[in-house]
């Protein structure tokens, strides 16, 4: 199938702005130590050359609605006019978030601790939409067409986990051949070494996230009581970073939605970088290993 259809269906709809500017970049944010058929995300991704959308994978860290002729796939008839109506799952968009501000922690943490920075050719094979496609969002752009930067800011959702530009890149995600960067917490450094060792991949290190039960527990109204109890049972030493939850998803004894909703409360309270920090000092340190 032709993705130029779907790009052609939103430019039509487009929100009147300017182009994206030569140094625009999208974000693929996941959890890289969640477990995908058998093995770590990151590992997996790595291994299949590739990033795959829920329809194909079967998880995801927002809603998991791909299922048949589920809500994600009403949503993408809506917004492409039907074009993946009878497509492969293969084939289908992959989510992400237009980067902004250069804040280091990614445009749309509320995703995954971890992110692809991918190369400035995927903006241009892009559409964009605002709010969230789970929302009904009626504004959309695309790379030459472009709005919605203007709308998130004149709109200042409350919720700093919900100011994103929504992005659905179309014609397929390589890894790494489409990816600039991979940014990293750093409380995966020890977790995840082994799996990048000898990948030729531009890695980088945003400056972490760590929140102790006591900041969840004051914050309980955020995300509920019952995500106060999970955190204080899953935390090591009295606090919680990415590596911390990963250790618990996929157990039988947890509740992944409350445990995504811990998540939310260590993305939303636990940056140990000043929010939206764009200066040198918020800036992530940068590794970048050639093959071994």
């Amino acid at each position: 199938m032709d993705p130029g259809a779907a790009l052609e269906h939103v430019l039509a709809r487009a929100l009147d702005g300017p182009p994206l500017r030569d140094d625009a970049r999208i974000a693929l944010h996941f959890h890289p130590d969640t477990d995908l058929r058998g093995e770590p995300t990151l590992e997996r991704i790595l291994r299949d050359g590739s990033y795959l959308s829920q329809f194909v994978t079967g998880t995801s860290n927002g809603g998991l609605t791909a299922e048949g002729r589920g809500d994600r796939w009403r949503w993408e008839q809506r917004m492409f006019g039907g074009t993946y109506d009878d497509a492969p799952a293969g084939s289908r968009p992959v989510y992400g978030a237009l980067v902004l501000d250069r804040d280091p922690y990614g445009p749309s943490p509320r995703f995954g601790s971890a992110w692809f920075r991918l190369r400035r050719a995927t903006v241009d094979r892009a559409t964009f939409a605002f709010p969230d496609s789970a929302q009904g969002p009626e504004a959309f752009g695309v790379a030459r067409r472009m709005g919605l930067v203007e709308l998130l800011r004149a709109s200042a959702p409350g919720d700093p986990l919900d100011r994103y530009v929504e992005s659905h890149v179309h014609g397929g995600v390589a890894v790494p051949g489409d990816v600039e960067a991979l940014v990293l917490d750093p409380s995966h450094r020890d977790v995840l070494g082994g799996v990048l060792h000898g990948v030729d991949l531009a890695v980088e290190w945003h400056p972490g996230y760590v929140v102790d039960v006591g900041t969840i527990a004051r914050h309980a109204d955020y995300r509920g009581s019952d995500v106060v109890g999970l955190a204080a049972r899953v935390a090591e030493d009295g606090v919680i970073t990415p590596a911390v939850l990963g250790r618990w998803r996929g157990r039988p004894d947890v509740d992944p939605q409350i445990l995504k909703r811990v998540w939310h409360s260590v993305a939303r309270f636990g940056r140990t970088a000043p929010d939206g920090d764009g200066g040198a000092s918020g800036a992530a340190a940068t590794d970048t290993p050639g093959p071994r």
